[in-house]
């Protein structure tokens, strides 16, 4: 058995961080590719579990950030895994319009180190002034 509590409330199993936030992350179901980072609180991932679509903590905003509400780039989610400590969250998810990053890429994570220098290794698909008019 993992350091999971089996007979907690699902909720109650996890350990959030002192802000009441636990880190998630957003894996393509189809290729594996990490396309995101962002940070859940429990209001935010019940709604997940309920809706089946991603549901984040905006930290800037300062309110729920339903993925894909301003883009259309929606997250469908597959399914969701804890860490062997229960303080990370792993989300296998659909990306609807195969773009997750408000630049306009596939990946949040598109720059690379290359030396001393990052660089951006991948390209942007659609414009964001055209995501986010």
């Amino acid at each position: 058995m993992s350091d999971l509590d089996a007979g907690k409330f699902w909720l109650d199993a996890l350990r959030w961080d002192e802000n009441g936030m636990i880190p998630a992350i957003a894996q393509d179901s189809a290729s594996g590719r990490v396309v995101m980072f962002a940070w859940m609180n429990r209001v935010s991932l019940e709604e997940t579990v309920k809706t089946g679509n991603a549901v984040y903590w905006s930290r800037s905003r300062q309110r729920l950030w339903r993925k894909g509400e301003e883009s259309g780039h929606f997250q469908r989610v597959k399914s969701i895994r804890a860490d062997c400590d229960g303080d990370v969250l792993l989300l296998s998810i659909d990306q609807v319009g195969g773009i997750a990053c408000h630049t306009g890429r596939e990946s949040c994570f598109f720059l690379e180190l290359q030396g001393e220098r990052w660089v951006a290794t991948d390209p942007v698909l659609k414009d964001p002034k055209e995501i986010y008019a």
